[in-house]
């Protein structure tokens, strides 16, 4: 899903933060942090951001938690809120889609605006983009959405709406219906030609890229 495609590559920074100690001297060296879900709920109920920044993540996935977006959300809002920098970019990435949280535009841009250690934007646009030209839904709504911001890209509604409608339309079945609300959000902010020129670009870009 969309917000597991904004975790992808965050999850050995968070990880390594979370097990990150200072360095030791050569002849007493510390033990290994304890990385155990109760171990990092207990750092993360302490205020720790990293902690709460994997825990969050931990509940976006299920892995060891059950899966459960409300509370990813509320443990990412407290790392956010502390500065940190990932946790500032999921709670924005699911403001944006609304999983978690309600959906809200406005949120979202303020959490990725307020992350300042964002992936350099032309970076980020060009791996979305291979991502998004090989017909990976998640990628493509990604992209719409820095077309929508104007992260990395000028910004442009008729490219935000291409690659919102390509990924409603690559998307599986339990993301359609999220892809399906972010391209009527860009939709809504075209003129009728913009839009028709853009279902034209979608259905050549869909015969040149057929799904496998």
């Amino acid at each position: 899903m969309l917000r597991r495609l904004a975790l992808t590559g965050m999850v050995a920074l968070l990880v390594g933060a979370a097990a990150c100690t200072e360095t030791p001297e050569p002849e007493t060296p510390e033990p290994a942090q304890d990385n155990s879900i109760e171990a990092i709920r207990t750092r993360a109920n302490a205020g720790d951001a990293d902690a709460q920044a994997v825990l969050g993540y931990m509940y976006v996935t299920g892995d060891g938690v059950p899966q459960d977006d409300v509370e990813a959300v509320a443990w990412y809002l407290k790392a956010a809120e502390q500065g940190h920098a990932s946790a500032q970019f999921n709670l924005g990435m699911m403001s944006y889609t609304g999983e978690g949280v309600p959906q809200d535009d406005v949120d979202a841009i303020e959490w990725l605006n307020a992350d300042s250690e964002w992936r350099d934007d032309v970076e980020a646009v060009a791996w979305y983009l291979k991502a998004a030209e090989q017909g990976h839904a998640d990628a493509q709504a990604v992209l719409g959405y820095m077309y929508v911001t104007g992260r990395g890209v000028p910004q442009d509604d008729g490219e935000a709406y291409l690659w919102a409608n390509l990924a409603a339309t690559y998307a599986d079945a339990d993301q359609r219906e999220e892809f399906a609300e972010a391209r009527d959000r860009a939709s809504a902010r075209l003129t009728p030609e913009q839009r028709v020129e853009g279902q034209k670009r979608s259905r050549e870009f869909f015969e040149a890229h057929p799904p496998e």
